[in-house]
């Protein structure tokens, strides 16, 4: 055990620190993986100049990621989800994707995502507060 290291705990992330483990991890993957090419990805929906919803997520290492999808209450079970998914989809193809996955907490949006032809690959079955949580992915 090396005892001359300092170790703090904090509860910010300082921006030079973020850098410098993000940095130093994407250095380890790409030596191993090759470059991620990671680009952000982002779906809008509105109506007329009305926000509905939308995804954000980011396509790397030919996966699509997607971090949120959410659609404002009064536009729910509209299938602008859906659709939001699928211009995501479309776009990550393009890109070069073979591949989407994504989790939730959400019972509707799990029922959402496997209407959509995602499939479960992993479950945390007391994530909080009794609630799961899915890991899904769709391969293309």
């Amino acid at each position: 055990m090396n005892t001359d290291v300092t170790l703090a705990v904090t509860d910010w992330i300082d921006a030079t620190f973020e850098q410098d483990v993000a940095g130093g991890l994407a250095a380890f993957n790409r030596a191993r993986l090759g470059s991620s090419h990671q680009r952000d990805l982002a779906v809008s929906l509105y109506r007329d100049d009305d926000f509905l919803g939308g995804l954000a997520g980011y396509t790397a290492w030919d996966w699509l990621f997607v971090k949120w999808l959410w659609i404002r209450e009064d536009a729910r079970g509209s299938g602008l989800g859906a659709r939001a998914l699928q211009a995501a989809e479309n776009e990550a193809r393009k890109r070069g994707c073979r591949a989407a996955w994504l989790d939730t907490v959400n019972p509707a949006a799990r029922a959402l995502y496997a209407r959509c032809g995602y499939e479960t690959f992993g479950e945390i079955a007391d994530f909080h507060a009794g609630h799961a949580r899915y890991f899904m992915q769709k391969r293309f």
